[in-house]
């Protein structure tokens, strides 16, 4: 048994960024050494110089659509929420209803005067319910007009500028959150490390129940993930092969392109369009990756569960307190760490 407890650490509600900082790459950057344990601070903006040519950077490119929309069920003009989480296709969406247990099969809830409807259309385990999504036009633009961003429950503060919850690589939509270690990027910083010899590889996981969703399991390993869809292209493909050949360091930007990686790799890279469950967590070998640019997780969270499988869960917890003590910012908002 491993104990989910084993993640736990005491953080002060005070150190949860609300909002983004003015310039992204003012963050902070905790960098930790794996071979000798040591911890250092710097600057995002020190990751310029903390990078060779020697080094692949891959960024996961999602792109966080307006997936948090509230309406009215028809039949009894009950308030709901829904967050969509994935399309399933024929306009079927997967999503978490709240108060889930006012919506059952047949349910339609109307957004915008009508301008989208949703019927259930099935109510699945996790509080996951399938929606039929009935409209007119393009359902990215009717998104924009009645949509708002999901933003995770523990930010209180409205976002002023809904492109600070983007990275600035981002392309494709469908996530319903952001893969948040890329947040920190700017088009200076990507220019700089481009012209220093870094590589940057762009590959796509949409961010879905699977990274947030919390464990409930007192025994880790009876956590169940959620499944996400990943994408990774011929020439992603190629760049990684290339970059393993050459022995040079895979820096994953993010646990979502961490586990994007890790469930890819299989004799090598191969251009890929599939779904993972994979679950990280201390025992497990990474084959695909040799750093990581991350923020910093939740307590007892599958995102703490990954970084403690490649630094250790002594040494990330010790990270974690000395963030505390230095006041660092934590969470989406927050600053970030290197993990090499």
């Amino acid at each position: 048994m491993i104990k989910t407890s084993d993640y736990d650490y005491f953080l002060p509600q005070e150190l949860i960024a609300q909002t983004p900082l003015a310039n992204r790459s003012e963050s902070r950057l905790m960098v930790l050494n794996r071979k000798n344990e040591t911890i250092q601070h710097k600057k995002f903006a020190d990751i310029v110089d903390l990078l060779t040519e020697n080094d692949v950077l891959v960024f996961n490119d999602t792109k966080v659509i307006p997936a948090r929309l509230i309406g009215i069920k028809e039949d009894t003009q009950a308030v709901i929420e829904i967050l969509l989480l994935k399309e399933l296709g024929n306009n079927c969406w997967e999503t978490l209803a709240k108060p889930q247990r006012r919506v059952k099969i047949g349910t339609i809830i109307s957004f915008g005067n009508g301008e989208l409807k949703a019927k259930c259309i099935a109510k699945e385990e996790m509080g996951i319910c399938r929606f039929e999504l009935i409209y007119e036009g393009i359902l990215v633009e009717i998104l924009d007009r009645l949509g708002t961003m999901p933003l995770p429950p523990y930010i209180h503060e409205k976002l002023e500028d809904p492109n600070r919850y983007q990275t600035v690589y981002a392309k494709h939509p469908g996530s319903a959150a952001a893969p948040t270690a890329g947040l920190h990027f700017t088009e200076e910083i990507l220019n700089q490390l481009k012209a220093k010899g870094v590589e940057l590889v762009f590959i796509t996981l949409h961010v879905g129940l699977g990274t947030f969703r919390p464990v409930e399991e007192d025994d880790l390993t009876n956590h169940v993930m959620h499944e996400e869809y990943y994408e990774i292209s011929k020439e992603a493909a190629e760049a990684l092969n290339r970059a393993k050949a050459q022995k040079k360091r895979i820096i994953a930007v993010g646990t979502t392109s961490t586990r994007t990686l890790e469930s890819a790799y299989k004799d090598g890279f191969h251009p890929t369009c599939a779904t993972t469950q994979i679950f990280i967590y201390p025992g497990y070998k990474f084959k695909a990756i040799d750093a990581q640019i991350t923020n910093f997780h939740l307590p007892k969270s599958t995102l703490i569960m990954l970084v403690s499988a490649l630094a250790g869960r002594e040494f990330i917890l010790r990270a974690y307190n000395e963030a505390v003590e230095e006041k660092y910012r934590f969470f989406s908002f927050g600053d970030a760490m290197l993990i090499e």
